[in-house]
């Protein structure tokens, strides 16, 4: 099993579990994720890590074109997009009514696609649903950030401690910094990193410094 496969499947355990243990009045939150709430927003990761099941009944591409950190585009989170998944998650939502109906068609989707993963050759390629070819690798890294990411959205919505588990936080982490060493002057673990570059805490003006110099960008994330 590859570390995005082991991360993918603890991450999304994880989340399954936390979404055992919330009542239906905490899916009326509102999120960091405007205008999302938190049934909203788990409607948006439910879809998310189902999506490779679809892809991958379909042909491959003959060729991949983008990589996990060229997903992150500028392209994916125009006012156009952005809208369209906005209304989305919220049409998704309108269907999972409470927390039991949420929890059980999450648990669904991701052990789904887990098998589907697990059940394909080495190399295999994929078309995500904005056209891009892929490894099924690279997209599934992809999915490992978004239940990541949107996991730390939820624990801050919640009020409660980020639970990013150590694998998903080697993968995500793994992307954002290229494979490459954290700055030395920077006191940072794994979930602090993922925090500040994905967007999710502020970056100080010398954080922002010591990231320039080591070559390090902060990806889009928005879905």
């Amino acid at each position: 099993m590859t570390p995005a496969q082991m991360a993918f499947r603890d991450e999304c355990a994880q989340l399954g579990a936390v979404l055992r243990t919330l009542d239906d009045g905490d899916l009326d939150r509102p999120t960091g994720c405007p205008p999302w709430t938190v049934r909203e927003l788990l409607a948006h990761v439910r879809t998310g890590v189902g999506r490779l099941t679809g892809m991958l009944a379909a042909p491959a591409p003959p060729r991949a074109e983008v990589d996990a950190a060229d997903y992150f585009g500028a392209a994916k989170f125009t006012p156009s997009v952005d809208a369209d998944r906005v209304a989305d998650a919220r049409r998704e939502a309108a269907a999972l009514p409470g927390r039991d109906v949420l929890a059980a068609d999450f648990d669904r989707a991701w052990r789904a696609t887990d098998a589907a993963v697990r059940a394909q050759p080495p190399g295999r390629l994929v078309r995500t649903r904005h056209g891009d070819a892929m490894t099924l690798a690279d997209f599934l890294t992809t999915r490992v950030v978004e239940v990541g990411v949107h996991g730390l959205d939820l624990a801050a919505a919640l009020g409660r401690t980020p639970w990013l588990t150590p694998t998903a936080a080697e993968v995500v982490a793994g992307l954002l910094t290229g494979g490459r060493e954290i700055p030395a002057g920077l006191a940072w673990d794994r979930l602090t990193l993922v925090e500040r570059l994905a967007g999710r805490s502020p970056l100080t003006e010398p954080e922002r410094a010591l990231l320039a110099a080591a070559g390090f960008r902060r990806l889009l994330f928005a879905g």
